[in-house]
């Protein structure tokens, strides 16, 4: 009987992280749902979060919000829900040099993120931070 149980135990374990595994994407970031818990959650992770100016960038539909992280700027999108979000994540090139329709001409290296119903955009190339956003939010989806 023991034995049958340990078994059961052991299926209905493996049976469960293979449903919450096909239900996640591989850039979910657990309880990373919107702008605010993205800068409660790099806070948790120890770094400096200030809230910024809003921005506008044309090939994305919702107004986003600046969050300076340990002096460096990230652009974070927050849409209505997260099948919005991914339709526009979507349009976005692998090496983030095109957005939909849109050839975009970029300062330093774009970096791309989602979780949730957010888009992170980050533009730069510190390792620290790129770290930090790969910690906090999963590996980036487009970009270089």
């Amino acid at each position: 009987m023991k034995r049958y149980s340990v078994f059961l135990f052991l299926v209905l374990f493996a049976s469960g992280m293979i449903g919450c595994r096909n239900g996640a994407t591989a850039t979910s970031a657990p309880g990373v749902e919107d702008w605010a818990s993205l800068m409660a959650a790099l806070q948790a992770a120890g770094a400096t979060v200030d809230v910024g100016d809003s921005v506008i960038q044309d090939f994305f539909t919702p107004e986003g919000h600046i969050l300076t992280v340990n002096g460096a700027d990230i652009q974070v999108f927050e849409y209505a829900d997260a099948a919005a979000m991914e339709s526009e994540a979507a349009q976005v090139a692998p090496d983030g040099g095109s957005i939909g329709t849109s050839m975009v001409t970029w300062m330093d290296a774009p970096h791309f993120y989602k979780t949730g119903r957010l888009i992170v955009l980050y533009i730069g190339s510190d390792t620290a931070i790129l770290d930090l956003l790969d910690n906090v939010i999963g590996t980036q989806f487009a970009g270089q």
